[in-house]
């Protein structure tokens, strides 16, 4: 993420804001430039910081002695006493010269260093007094070598110091002048010794303070270095991702933003996102009363997670907006930090998605339509085969019937009228007329009680027929609607639908039915299960060689009572571990003529009512068990549809 100089944060809580940085800098501010100016430019460009540091204390030092020196030679009148200090000035104007057209410090702080040791030892020599050789300017001598020039060089610098100080100043005294000093000899060459001895702890001390900061340095260098590729890490991935990603202080104040942020930005609000200005700076004050409090409120430690849609003229956005505390010292927060994803697509999906399903369904709806249409036709034409063939009998019987026999019998007695009595006793046709009405009056009963079984024969198919019409015409109203059923009842009417293809077949129905009482179902959904579980059946039966086709139903409460389960087993074909994961899939059939809809659509329309279609199978030949469990008291509310399980 993009790193910017952070504002000073006034800290929840705190009544006065914190004194500003460049007052308590103002020094530093003003002498720094000063000190660089002495510099040259590839001595500042070759430097890293530790180094320009010490370059700037050696331009402070030189500076410092040379001012020093110059308001001497001005206050005191000349004398050729001054010609050392004029040389100096002279020395260390020769050093800033150095620094300035050099391009390494070593040679400067070198002779910087020398001049400083030999203008101290010069000093102690010639001065009046003699006790100057343990003065404490002469231990500050190593530490400035040391931070100069490092341990290495101001080695000889500090040995030759010592030596000078410790063994030299001593003999120069008491044998080259006249000792003149209160100190007793003895012990005046005892503290030079220890002046020098404290000359080299100074020189070792800092030696290790150098060793120990170089240490750090590197230390911190490593870590700079690990932060700034952690850094530039993370701002690749905040730039690279197309999420929203930007963070405010505890002031509102942008802190740092990615560029799909600041392209939303400005294509919404019309304005740049700036960074160090106030989130929503000069946009409507709709949008300011609506963010700001939600900023207000993650200020406040809560975590926020939303969705927004925006949409300004031909600009359509729905927004997962996600924002979070970003906390600093003692667990203070100190800002926002904002993501937003763009799930306009996805929006859109799901609506068309919405769409679908209840296209879905609808296709559902109206197959399981064409489903009862079917199987009521296809009832409709068995019957209408068995209507028929009563209708031929009857024809047949009553073209071949003995009623003709009857009317030449009746018109021979209305001929012979005049003399019935004699046509009766004496006329051979006459006397042949009893037995002939006797023999056919039995024949007209037999004839009758054969027309008399066709006929209700014939009733009982139109019957059978306006029964199943009847029934379509129940099923067919609107569905949707929720009502207490009998189950064994809807299932009975299902299997009626399907009665003369299983007898036709060969097909037993064994039916188990606990006692169970009505549940809230909605008729049409479990009808359309119903009739696409027995089809299901029914073909997996005939596609079998099983000599015995069965199939068992079977109507159970649960173990908690508050679900019914209906259990379809068949002896059929059964189906293949391989096909079992994929039964219930849109499209997926094992038939050659099938569409692969039936049990989809059953699913869902169990899923609907807040139920489950299952299925078990231990393999091919080996038969199948659909289970359909419905909740006792109706689906929920709000419904959605998981996909359908598959058993094992």
């Amino acid at each position: 993420m993009a790193s910017t100089p952070e504002p000073n944060r006034i800290v929840p809580g705190s009544s006065k804001p914190p004194a500003p940085e460049g007052r308590r800098r103002k020094l530093h501010t003003w002498i720094t430039p000063v000190l660089d100016w002495f510099l040259g430019e590839r001595l500042k460009k070759a430097a890293g910081p530790l180094k320009l540091h010490r370059q700037r204390a050696m331009v402070g030092a030189s500076l410092f002695s040379l001012l020093f020196a110059a308001l001497y030679l001005v206050l005191v009148p000349f004398t050729p006493a001054q010609i050392p200090t004029l040389t100096s000035s002279a020395f260390y104007l020769g050093i800033l010269l150095l620094a300035r057209t050099g391009r390494s410090l070593a040679l400067p702080a070198t002779l910087l260093c020398v001049f400083v040791t030999a203008g101290f030892l010069v000093a102690v020599f010639i001065g009046d007094h003699p006790e100057g050789g343990f003065h404490a300017a002469g231990v500050l001598i190593p530490c400035f070598a040391v931070y100069l020039v490092g341990s290495r060089v101001s080695f000889f610098i500090t040995s030759f110091l010592v030596v000078a100080l410790g063994l030299a100043h001593p003999l120069y005294r008491a044998y080259f002048t006249s000792y003149s000093s209160l100190i007793p000899f003895r012990e005046f060459a005892v503290m030079h010794c220890t002046a020098a001895i404290s000359i080299l702890g100074a020189w070792v001390l800092s030696t290790l303070h150098s060793i120990s900061r170089d240490s750090a340095q590197e230390a911190l260098e490593r870590t700079l270095s690990s932060l700034r590729e952690s850094e530039g890490k993370l701002l690749a991935l905040v730039e690279s991702t197309d999420d929203l990603v930007f963070s405010v202080d505890a002031r509102k104040d942008v802190i740092t933003s990615n560029e799909a942020m600041r392209r939303i930005y400005l294509r919404y609000h019309g304005r740049e996102l700036v960074a160090g200005q106030r989130f929503l700076l000069g946009t409507e004050p709709e949008y300011q009363a609506r963010w700001y409090p939600l900023l207000d409120r993650v200020l406040a430690g809560e975590r926020l997670r939303f969705e927004a849609e925006y949409t300004r003229e031909d600009m359509h956005l729905v927004l997962d907006i996600s924002m979070n505390p970003s906390l600093g010292a003692e667990g203070r927060v100190t800002g926002v930090t904002f993501f937003g994803r763009d799930i306009t697509a996805r929006k859109l999906a799901e609506a068309r998605l919405g769409e679908v399903y209840r296209e879905l369904v609808d296709v559902s709806r109206y197959a399981g339509m064409a489903e009862i249409a079917t199987g009521v036709l296809h009832n409709v034409g068995n019957t209408l085969n068995s209507v028929n063939i009563s209708a031929g009998i009857l024809n047949d019987q009553l073209r071949h019937s003995r009623v003709s026999g009857l009317h030449k019998t009746a018109d021979l007695l209305r001929e012979h009228a005049p003399d019935f009595a004699t046509f009766l006793s004496t006329d051979p046709r006459g006397q042949r007329i009893p037995g002939y009405l006797i023999a056919l009056s039995e024949e007209l009963e037999k004839e009758r009680e054969s027309l008399r079984k066709e006929v209700g024969s014939l009733t009982e198919s139109v019957e059978h027929i306006k029964s199943i019409v009847s029934m379509q015409q129940q099923h067919a109203r609107a569905a949707g609607v929720v009502e207490r059923l009998p189950v064994p009842q809807l299932i009975e009417e299902a299997l009626r639908l399907h009665a003369v293809s299983f007898e036709r077949h060969g097909i037993r129905i064994l039916r188990e039915y606990a006692d169970v009482p009505p549940i809230l179902v909605d008729r049409h959904n479990l009808l359309q299960i119903l009739i696409n579980l027995l089809s299901n059946a029914r073909h997996a039966l005939l596609e079998s060689h099983t000599p015995d086709k069965c199939l068992n139903i079977r109507i159970r409460p649960s173990a908690g009572g508050d679900q019914l389960i209906i259990e379809f087993i068949d002896n059929g074909v059964g189906i293949s571990p391989e096909h079992l994961a994929r039964l219930f899939s849109q499209g997926f059939t094992t038939k050659k003529s099938g569409h692969g809809f039936g049990l989809h659509s059953s699913a869902l329309a169990a899923t609907r009512m807040s139920g489950s279609l299952t299925c078990a199978s231990a393999g091919v030949a080996q038969g199948a068990t659909f289970t359909l469990t419905l909740p006792v008291t109706g689906p929920a509310e709000d419904e959605s549809p998981p996909p359908a399980r598959v058993g094992t």
